[in-house]
């Protein structure tokens, strides 16, 4: 007796899981009901703006920077805070009391407000960083409190997505927002500049924030000095090496020539 046939079903071949689960673009790093948490962008770009602010007109136990650090700004209401992706501060201590690492920055304990503040703009903090949300409850917004309350001086803005760059200085109890040609905000008290650079970063080619000085200059990490100063002293080497090369060589001819004439140079 014949067995009855069947078609058998053919299984799909496993996808790959990089093609069934949901990649870092829908997965973003924001929560909506925490705005501003920070991605691998915010770290490097906070991280480049610390590695290059040193003002000239502060002594660097004098200036005190932060970034992600939670701002606390109303003693009234000492639960409020505000968070700022980076942050400076001059004329306080870099340490608290002097000796102890910060684990927030209380106003009404430092009295010294900062003097810049920066937010980098992503989609679920834009409107809150541009001034252009409303109040949620009694606490004021992010905008309010850099303007109306701490009344910092300079607030920068920048869109990572797009590279435009804002920048707005107190005139009175308002922010005005500035020209910037260039892409640079000038801050005379610090007699430093903050602009946008293209180059390179952490293996990253991109517009980046960063510092320069009163000449213009780019100011160097850490990391640049020392690559900078090794290109220096290899190009000294090189220089002296040569410089040796030549001496020699002219030590060489006029030995010849003095030979030529019937002296012999060993005797000199």
């Amino acid at each position: 007796m014949s067995k009855a046939k069947f078609p058998i079903e053919q299984a799909d071949p496993p996808r790959s899981p990089k093609e069934t689960l949901p990649t870092m673009y829908d997965l973003p790093s924001e929560d909506p009901e925490e705005g501003g948490l920070p991605d691998q962008y915010h770290l490097w770009q906070c991280e480049l703006c610390s590695a290059t602010f040193y003002p000239p007109t502060y002594a660097p136990d004098q200036v005190f920077i932060a970034s992600d650090l939670n701002l606390y700004y109303d003693s009234q209401h000492t639960g409020w805070y505000k968070r700022p992706d980076w942050f400076a501060v001059v004329g306080v201590s870099r340490f608290y009391a002097g000796e102890e690492l910060r684990l927030s920055y209380v106003i009404w304990q430092e009295e010294i407000r900062p003097i810049v503040a920066i937010e980098l703009l992503s989609p679920s903090t834009k409107n809150e960083d541009l001034g252009k949300s409303k109040r949620k409850g009694k606490q004021p917004t992010k905008w309010e409190v850099y303007e109306q309350v701490l009344g910092i001086p300079y607030y920068v803005v920048f869109d990572g997505y797009t590279d435009e760059l804002q920048a707005f200085q107190l005139e009175g109890d308002r922010y005005q927002k500035m020209k910037l040609p260039e892409n640079k905000v000038w801050i005379p008290k610090l007699e430093l500049g903050l602009g946008l650079w293209l180059g390179e970063y952490r293996g990253k080619n991109r517009q980046w924030l960063r510092w320069y000085d009163a000449q213009g200059n780019w100011i160097p990490t850490t990391a640049e000095k020392e690559r900078q100063e090794k290109e220096l002293a290899q190009a000294r080497a090189e220089w002296e090496r040569q410089e040796k090369q030549l001496a020699q060589a002219r030590a060489e001819r006029l030995a010849e020539r003095l030979r030529q004439a019937g002296i012999d140079p060993e005797q000199l």
